[in-house]
C-alpha cells in the first residue's frame, strides 16, 4: 500500500516537487514537469517524454545529458494535460525540432497528438514515437496496439543519444522507431497496486499465484497462472520473447525491471536464469539492466524487456548518459541552461465580445454548473463502472475536469468573454484538470465545438449542431476509434446523428437535443454487449462484456443534463 502521503490529491505534485529538489544536478522544475538543469546545443533535436505519475523513475528520472531534455507529467497513472505537454515543449526547444517519446495509451496519444498539432501551427516541428513493446496485449500482426511499458526506457535511450550525436529529426525519429520496432517486452505481477489514499489495491492476485501480462497502471494481467521457481519464471518470459526474435540478430540489450515492490536480490536471482536462457539461444547480452526503470507505485512484480540489436542500435543504446536512473559512459559536456519562463502560457486574455455573445457565454457556463453537479453525484457510479476492466478512476477524471471547466467559464464570463472563448477555455481546463484519456477526448471536444460559435452572435441552433459533428470528427480523428469499439463514441454518433436528423427535420433546438440524448442513452447502454477493441480495457475484453463502457454512459448522462436545462431555459424564455 502507499502510505507516505499528505493530501493524496496532491502525491504526484508533491512527489516531483521532491524529485526536482534532489536531483537538481540534472533537473529543474516547471509546472507540470522538469526541464535539464543544463543546455544541450542549439540545434539539436529536442527529446520530450512523459505519461502518469506513479512510474518513477519514469518519466522525469530519464532527464539528463544523453537522454530526454524534460519530461510531462501527469497525476497518478493519467496522461499529462495538452497543455502541459505543449508548454514544456515549448521550454525544451532548442531549435532543432522535438520528439515525443510516450506509451502507447489512449490518453498519451490524444494529449500528446493534439499537443504536437498546436506546436506545429506555431511553427515548431514535432514529431511522435508512441512506444509498444507489451507483447501480451496484442499479437505480432497488430503490434501497434500494444502498450508501452518497460521498453520505454530503451526507445528513449537510444532517441536521447541519435540527437545527444547532432541528429536531424528525421534521423532522429526514423532511429526511435527502428528502436520500438526492435523492442519487446512482458510482465508478470504477484500483487497489485493501491492509490495514495485508496484502501484497496485496483487489483489482487489470489495467494500462490501470479498474473500474466498486467499493465502498469492496475489493470490486471491477461490471466493467472501458479507461482514457479525462478528458472522457470525465466523460461517462461525469455521464450515468450523469443518467439519474436528476427531472423539473423545474436546481439540483445537487456533491462530486467522491478516494478515497485520487488528486491533488486529477487532480480539478481531472476538474472541468473534470464542469463543462462538467452545464452542457449545464442544471444550475445549487450550492456543489460536490472533495476527500477518503470514502475507501478507498489505493485510486486517484473518485467523483461530485449531490443533486437544492429550495429546502429547498439551504437546508441552503449552510448554515453547521464541521468537519475541511468549513468553510461564518459562525461558529457554541458553548459549551465538558459533562463526559461516558469509560466510559458502567459495571462488569460478573452477577444472582445459582443452583448448576445456574453449573453452565451453565461449560459454555457449555467450548463457546466449543472454538468459538473450531476458528475460529482455520479462520481461513485462511473468509478465503479470503470473498474469492471479500467482502473476505475473515471468518475473522479470526469468530475475533476468538469469542476475545472466550470471555473474556467466563471473566470471567462466574468472578464466579458463571448459563447465560443468560454467553451474553449473550459475545454483546455477540463484537459489540463482531468488529464488521461477522459480528460484528453473531453478537452477536444469541447474546444472543437467551440470553433462553430461566436463571440458576436447569439448561439444559433445551426451552430450548436454544426459544432457538434465538428467535435466527433476530430474525436474520431484523432483518438481513432469508431462504432463498435466499445468507447465514448458508440454514444456519441447516434447523439450527433440523431441532432443533426431532428434539426433538419425543423425541430427546434431543445426538442432536438432530448431526442438526440434519449438516443445516446439507449446507445451507451447497449456497449455493455460490446468488447473493447481499444485503450486500457481491451486485453481484458471478457471482463468488460456484460457492462456497458464507462465513458460512453457519463457522455449520455451529460447529454441528458444538458438536455434538461435546455428545456428549462426554454420553458422560462
Amino acid at each position: 500500500m502507499t502510505t507516505i502521503f499528505d493530501d493524496p490529491a496532491q502525491f504526484a505534485a508533491t512527489a516531483l516537487s521532491g524529485f526536482a529538489a534532489l536531483y537538481a544536478r540534472y533537473v529543474r522544475p516547471v509546472r507540470g514537469g522538469v526541464l535539464r538543469s543544463t543546455s544541450g546545443p542549439e540545434g539539436k533535436v529536442s527529446i520530450v517524454v512523459g505519461g502518469g505519475s506513479g512510474h518513477y523513475p519514469a518519466f522525469a528520472g530519464y532527464v539528463g545529458p544523453g537522454l530526454a531534455d524534460a519530461a510531462v507529467a501527469g497525476d497518478v497513472f493519467a496522461s499529462p494535460s495538452t497543455a502541459a505537454i505543449a508548454r514544456i515543449c515549448r521550454q525544451a526547444d532548442n531549435g532543432g525540432g522535438i520528439l515525443l517519446g510516450f506509451g502507447n495509451y489512449a490518453g498519451d496519444v490524444l494529449n500528446f497528438g493534439v499537443a504536437a498539432e498546436r506546436l506545429r501551427a506555431e511553427g515548431i516541428d514535432v514529431r511522435i514515437v508512441p512506444v509498444t513493446d507489451d507483447v501480451a496485449s496484442a499479437s505480432v500482426e497488430t503490434s501497434a496496439k500494444r502498450r508501452g511499458i518497460a521498453g520505454d526506457l530503451v526507445v528513449f535511450k537510444i532517441a536521447g543519444a541519435a540527437a545527444e550525436a547532432g541528429r536531424s529529426l528525421d534521423e532522429v525519429e526514423r532511429i526511435a522507431r527502428h528502436a520500438n520496432a526492435r523492442t519487446v517486452s512482458f510482465g508478470v505481477a504477484f500483487g497489485g497496486c493501491t492509490l495514495p489514499g485508496a484502501t484497496h489495491p485496483l487489483f489482487t492476485v489470489a495467494s500462490g499465484q501470479m498474473a500474466l501480462g498486467l499493465g502498469i497502471h492496475g489493470e490486471p494481467g491477461i490471466r493467472d497462472e501458479s507461482i514457479v521457481s525462478a528458472s522457470e519464471l525465466a523460461r517462461l518470459m525469455t521464450d515468450r520473447l523469443l518467439s519474436e526474435r528476427p531472423a539473423g540478430v545474436h546481439r540483445v540489450g537487456v533491462v530486467l525491471n522491478g516494478l515497485g515492490a520487488t528486491k533488486y536480490e529477487e532480480l539478481f536471482v531472476l538474472w541468473t536464469a534470464i542469463a543462462k536462457r538467452l545464452a542457449d539461444a545464442e544471444l550475445d547480452v549487450i550492456a543489460p539492466e536490472a533495476g527500477e526503470f518503470v514502475t507501478s507505485l507498489d505493485m510486486q512484480g517484473c518485467s523483461l524487456s530485449l531490443i533486437w540489436l544492429d550495429d546502429e542500435l547498439e551504437t546508441f543504446w552503449t552510448a554515453p548518459c547521464d541521468s537519475p536512473v541511468l549513468r553510461r559512459g564518459a562525461a558529457i559536456a554541458t553548459s549551465p541552461g538558459r533562463d526559461i519562463e516558469t509560466d510559458a502560457d502567459g495571462p488569460l486574455s478573452f477577444p472582445t465580445a459582443s452583448p448576445d455573445g456574453k449573453r452565451g457565454g453565461i449560459c454555457i457556463k449555467r450548463l457546466l454548473e449543472a454538468v459538473t453537479q450531476m458528475l460529482r453525484d455520479a462520481e461513485d457510479e462511473l468509478g465503479r463502472l470503470d473498474a469492471r476492466a479500467g482502473d476505475g478512476d473515471h468518475g473522479q477524471g470526469m468530475s475533476r475536469g468538469a469542476s475545472a471547466a466550470l471555473d474556467a467559464a466563471t473566470v471567462a464570463t466574468a472578464a466579458g468573454a463571448g459563447s465560443a472563448s468560454v467553451l474553449a477555455a473550459a475545454g483546455d481546463a477540463w484537459a489540463d484538470r482531468a488529464g488521461g484519456t477522459s480528460g484528453a477526448i473531453w478537452g477536444l471536444l469541447l474546444r472543437a465545438w467551440s470553433t462553430a460559435l461566436s463571440d458576436h452572435d447569439p448561439i444559433y441552433d445551426k451552430a450548436v449542431v454544426a459544432g457538434a459533428r465538428l467535435a466527433l470528427d476530430s474525436v474520431c480523428r484523432l483518438g481513432g476509434a469508431k462504432i463498435g469499439d466499445k468507447t465514448l463514441v458508440d454514444a456519441f454518433v447516434p447523439f450527433v446523428e440523431g441532432l443533426e436528423t431532428a434539426a433538419n427535420a425543423g425541430k427546434p433546438l431543445p426538442i432536438a437535443w432530448a431526442e438526440a440524448a434519449s438516443a445516446a442513452k439507449v446507445a451507451a447502454e447497449a456497449t455493455k454487449n460490446l468488447a473493447p477493441r481499444l485503450g486500457r480495457a481491451r486485453p481484458l475484453a471478457e471482463k468488460s462484456i456484460g457492462h456497458p463502457d464507462a465513458g460512453a454512459v457519463s457522455l449520455a448522462m451529460i447529454a441528458g443534463c444538458a438536455g434538461t436545462v435546455l428545456v428549462h431555459a426554454e420553458e422560462h424564455a
